[in-house]
């Protein structure tokens, strides 16, 4: 566990001046109406698309590799859907972390608590797989609503932004654990926490099996969700979230717990994981994070990279 990061004077220095009149901004534009804020991160999106020339050649590339039977037009509508939505990411995270509850349950939607609530009640931890869709920090904001969570995260540099950043995912949540912090997680899920966990990007090769995802089929995939449901008394719980279409905010979706899982066999179970991040991508592909050079981890060091 990290204890939220105490305000320093430090923080004051002119160096973060320009990140301090950011975020001024960033909250006086959280106060406006959601529907303008939407638009406003659609916009921001198609410029992203036109300036970020690097992250558009990955998340084009992604796209490539993932949906080879689309037609190029038909992926290059994804694209810039993709970017829209990554642009309202940007509004969602303001939304996430400043605005009060009762105006976020507003946007908020739970579907499937029960399956939660019946691995809580036989005592266990519940390890809750997310995906890294686009409205992650919206989707961490509704759940925590319904069920105050513990987050696993990576801890950011920049001081002024940890501050925000952990008190921001923290609101209507827990506590957050950093990602080096494996016995913090295994300790939270002991206690019978509901802990999120993300295993769906290129984390290297330690710990990682080559399997399938989508039509890349080795593809370096984390070990980490099998580590965790050995290690723990928890149950390892799927989610699927969703921002809605015309406004109408974002939907949690809990789905039964993983049955006889660890197998024993961890590249099956492994494939099983990411057989579930594919289903969670194809509800709405528009709203995954194609931007994360995916693929960047080859099975072997010769092998041409796909970047």
């Amino acid at each position: 566990m990290i204890k939220a990061p105490p305000f320093q004077w430090s923080m004051l220095h002119p160096r973060f001046w320009l990140l301090w009149l950011g975020l001024a901004l960033a909250y006086v534009l959280s106060w406006l109406p959601y529907r303008w804020l939407m638009a406003l991160g659609r916009s921001l999106g198609r410029l992203m698309l036109k300036v970020l020339k690097s992250r558009r050649k990955v998340a084009a590339r992604n796209l490539e590799l993932c949906f080879p039977e689309k037609t190029a037009a038909e992926r290059q509508q994804l694209l810039l859907e993709n970017f829209e939505h990554s642009g309202c990411a940007a509004v969602e995270t303001i939304i996430a972390w400043w605005w009060p509850d009762w105006r976020f349950k507003k946007l908020a939607h739970f579907q499937g608590y029960e399956h939660i609530q019946a691995e809580l009640a036989k005592g266990k931890g519940v390890l809750l797989l997310a995906s890294h869709m686009l409205h992650l920090e919206a989707a961490g904001r509704a759940f925590g609503l319904t069920h105050p969570s513990v987050g696993f995260y990576r801890p950011h540099n920049n001081p002024v932004m940890e501050y925000f950043m952990y008190r921001g995912r923290s609101r209507s949540n827990k506590y957050m654990i950093g990602k080096r912090d494996v016995k913090g997680l295994i300790q939270a899920l002991n206690e019978g926490e509901v802990c999120f966990y993300l295993p769906d990007q290129d984390y290297g090769p330690n710990r990682a099996v080559f399997v399938p995802f989508f039509a890349v089929a080795q593809t370096a995939s984390t070990t980490g969700t099998l580590l965790f449901a050995n290690a723990a008394n928890c149950s390892v719980v799927p989610i699927y979230t969703s921002a809605l279409p015309d406004g109408g905010g974002y939907l949690v979706e809990a789905l039964p717990a993983l049955q006889n899982f660890p197998s024993g066999d961890d590249s099956a179970d492994v494939r099983r994981v990411n057989q579930w991040v594919e289903q969670a991508v194809l509800k709405h592909p528009a709203q995954y994070m194609w931007l994360h050079r995916r693929f960047k981890t080859r099975p072997n060091p010769e092998d041409k990279g796909f970047y």
